[in-house]
């Protein structure tokens, strides 16, 4: 406020200081014309001289009048100025003391309210110490209360042991066991209960599903496909396939890297080898050179070569006809190449290219009945064994070998998931891939798919009943339909009704760790109790 004052006070004075000037100014321009006007008319008359003096004195004089005037009028405005400012100054200085005053007994208030709660939360600390006090004391009661029950606990236990001749754990033991022994069979009961209801709604809408995507996919019998036989026109033709010293059958050998058997069998010729698709290309070249007549090394390369870019076509051919098929697109080029040496490729009998199609099929329709992708579906189930177009020149199995080829061509993710979980290797991540199980094993088990020989089906009914039997309690065990289904008899003394469940369960376990074997087995655990007497 005083620096507005002494501000104010400062333009008052250089006001009054420029008027001063500027009335000093006019006189001294005066004089000057004055002198000047003198020495102009130096030759005027006296007369004029005069006039002109007495006209310069009154302009002086009107001069300092209003110079005069002007200083006392800049006085009196800084004057005015000066008293304004210093009101102001006083009027916010009482403001100010005021709005002390008040912030002043703000805070007296403030003090005394702290001190009433400082008295007030002393106080409830004083309280709280009591209690604590008393709490303790209660303690200390409730502690020899306790070690009195304590006592008189461990008085009636040896008392009870004493009556009852068993000790506190023996008598544990044996309650526990009870009570466990009624839990499992009432817990048998309900899981019975709940597993039948959910089983028959679940089986009606899954026999319905099923039976639906069957009735509308239909394939062919498994072909036997164990080795290629070419028939010849005559015997005389096995001379010229052998040729001078051996050299033709070594030249189709080595050119084809399958091996050829000739031998008693009357205008035939077996062709030997793993790799289907060479044992494909070796066949067709020796029936084009039967069809030729002239059979020589050159021949025989050229020949090879030439059906070699025919087959190559003829695969890639069947790859595009089996995507078109399902009505699959998009496949990448060496995926459908890979598909089509599947059409080359068994399994157990069964054609791996018509079980892929079939399998995509059957996905599909149940996806398309479920409301699922069924381009998803149908895509995996296509793909779901491309890995078998190369087991026979890769290590693995074919689900790891299919699921790498499917990470190395970029196929989606679900897809590469349905391809690792067909066989129950990894978990199924999408319904679809459960689908695609599903559809591989209905594909695999419905009559007349696969074919497996005679020895390794006896022993698989052999080991199917001897798992069953390995369990405590069982009687007998047959295996029937085919290996489909296990009877088990069991001893009815030993196992009751709810155990007849859990043991169901525990041999159905150990048969799918233990043993390999195409669509499901049901077990079915039989008690019978009868009691037999005779009338005489």
């Amino acid at each position: 406020m005083k620096a507005n004052l002494l501000s104010s006070l400062f333009l008052a004075e250089a006001q009054l200081g420029l008027i001063i000037g500027l009335c000093a100014g006019i006189i001294v321009a005066l004089v000057v014309g004055f002198l000047l006007g003198r020495w102009l008319n130096k030759k005027s008359t006296a007369k004029k001289l005069g006039e002109v003096e007495v006209r310069a004195k009154k302009m002086i004089d009107d001069a300092a009048i209003e110079c005069k005037a002007l200083k006392k009028e800049a006085i009196l405005e800084a004057k005015e100025q000066e008293l304004k400012l210093r009101n102001e100054f006083e009027r916010e200085t009482r403001e100010k003391k005021a709005e002390l005053n008040k912030q002043e007994q703000r805070l007296v208030q403030k003090e005394e309210n702290l001190d009433r709660k400082d008295e007030t939360l002393q106080k409830k600390i004083d309280a709280l110490d009591q209690q604590k006090k008393d709490l303790a004391n209660k303690e200390l009661e409730i502690k020899k209360t306790q070690e009195k029950i304590n006592h008189q606990h461990e008085l009636m236990i040896k008392e009870l042991e004493k009556v009852a001749q068993l000790s506190k754990e023996e008598a544990k033991q044996l309650l526990t066991n009870e009570i466990l022994e009624e839990t499992r069979h009432d817990v048998a009961l309900q899981v019975r209960n709940i597993e039948q209801q959910a089983k028959d709604e679940a089986t009606n809408e899954a026999k319905k599903i099923i039976s639906l995507a069957v009735q509308r996919c239909a394939s062919d019998h498994a072909s036997e496909i164990t080795v290629s036989v070419v028939p010849l026109p005559s015997d005389d033709m096995k001379a010229r396939i052998i040729g001078r010293e051996g050299r033709n059958i070594r030249a189709l050998e080595n050119a084809t890297g399958i091996e050829l058997i000739i031998d008693d069998t009357p205008e035939v010729v077996i062709l030997s080898g793993f790799d289907p698709v060479r044992r494909e290309i070796a066949r067709l070249s020796l029936e084009k050179l039967i069809s030729y007549g002239r059979i020589h090394p050159a021949r025989i390369e050229e020949t090879v070569e030439k059906v070699k870019k025919e087959m190559d076509a003829e695969i890639k051919a069947a790859g595009e006809n089996a995507m078109f098929e399902v009505g699959i697109f998009g496949l990448h080029p060496e995926i459908i190449k890979l598909l089509g040496r599947l059409k080359y490729r068994t399994s157990y009998g069964q054609n791996v290219y018509k079980h892929s199609i079939e399998v995509s099929r059957l996905a599909g329709l149940m996806a398309q009945e479920l409301g699922l992708d069924v381009n998803l579906a149908k895509r995996a189930g296509l793909l779901h064994d491309i890995g078998k177009a190369v087991d026979h020149e890769q290590e693995g199995t074919h689900i790891q070998l299919g699921a790498d080829l499917a990470k190395k061509y970029k196929e989606n993710g679900n897809v590469i998931n349905a391809i690792a979980a067909h066989h129950g290797d990894v978990e199924p991540k999408t319904i679809e891939a459960v689908l695609v199980a599903a559809a591989d094993a209905i594909s695999g088990a419905r009559p007349g798919a696969r074919r497996e020989t005679g020895t390794n089906y006896v022993k698989r009914l052999e080991r199917l009943e001897e798992i069953a039997s390995s369990f405590s309690g069982v009687d007998k065990s047959y295996a029937i339909q085919a290996g489909r289904e296990v009877r088990v008899i069991v001893k009815p003394d030993q196992i009751d009704d709810s155990q007849a469940l859990f043991l169901a369960k525990d041999i159905a376990k150990k048969i799918e760790a233990e043993l390999e074997y195409p669509g499901q087995i049901k077990v079915n655990v039989i008690r019978e109790f009868r009691s037999v007497e005779y009338a005489k």
